[in-house]
């Protein structure tokens, strides 16, 4: 097969996959045949087939996540990972300075809750303390499964986000279901936070899923400080961010 021939081919079974993603013959999170299978199915070769795989992958179609498989990406992909990782982002939009101190990083037995969440019994856990303006604001705790725990085990989360850790190895976030509540700040994180114990705190709980629906990442957020959660209702949805409180200032 000569160059132009195959270049013409891997074009023709992207376009075909395409075609087969937008009609929803391959639903969003979906799964994509095995690469053999599509090859065989196709006629051509697996390098072929992974150049037309890639042309997907860079339009934004597919992800593709090593030795998983190819996932068809799900619609708003960029606005549900702004969405999560909307408290830093809100705030920084706003003019304010959002630092983050690592405090400790290991692989360890989690906590039962995080264990069921997670299926699994030793994960990555991820300390860091999150300043507003200079001042600490936020605690929280991550707890990474596999296959994502080992591929980002050396990361600099000083500088570098989870979730864009987790993407940067392949391990695309879909989705995450959070509970915020109120609570009152324990002695252990009240010294770290500088406000008396029992302060009044929000508490977020979150569980971050892959394309895949698998549970990938559990986080126990404790937000202090100055911080407020305002929300916009429209006739058709409910939009949120964090912001500063001005009776605080």
């Amino acid at each position: 097969m000569t160059g132009l021939a195959t270049e013409a081919r891997y074009k023709a079974i992207a376009a075909d996959l395409t075609r087969k993603i937008r009609s929803g013959a391959y639903r969003p999170g979906e799964a994509l045949p095995a690469q053999r299978e599509l090859s065989a199915s196709y006629g051509v070769t697996l390098m072929t087939l992974r150049q037309a795989l890639q042309e997907l992958s860079d339009e934004g179609l597919v992800v593709q996540q090593p030795g998983r498989g190819t996932y068809v990406a799900p619609p708003q992909v960029a606005y549900r990972l702004d969405a999560l990782r909307s408290l830093a982002e809100d705030l920084r939009e706003q003019g304010h300075r959002v630092d983050t101190e690592v405090l400790h990083v290991s692989t360890r037995r989690p906590p039962a809750k995080v264990a069921v969440n997670l299926g699994a019994d030793r994960v990555l856990h991820i300390r860091r303390l999150r300043r507003l303006d200079g001042e600490p604001a936020i605690h929280q705790s991550s707890w990474v499964a596999e296959p994502g725990a080992s591929a980002i085990r050396d990361a600099d989360f000083a500088t570098t986000s989870l979730y864009g850790a987790l993407a940067a190895a392949g391990h695309t976030v879909h989705r995450a279901g959070e509970t915020i509540t109120l609570g009152r700040l324990s002695p252990a994180l009240a010294t770290l936070l500088r406000q008396p114990a029992g302060t009044p705190v929000f508490v977020s709980e979150r569980v971050t899923y892959g394309l895949d629906e698998r549970p990938m990442v559990v986080d126990l957020a404790v937000i202090a400080g100055r911080l407020a959660l305002r929300t916009e209702r429209g006739a058709t949805r409910v939009t949120a961010r964090w912001g500063v409180d001005p009776h605080t200032v």
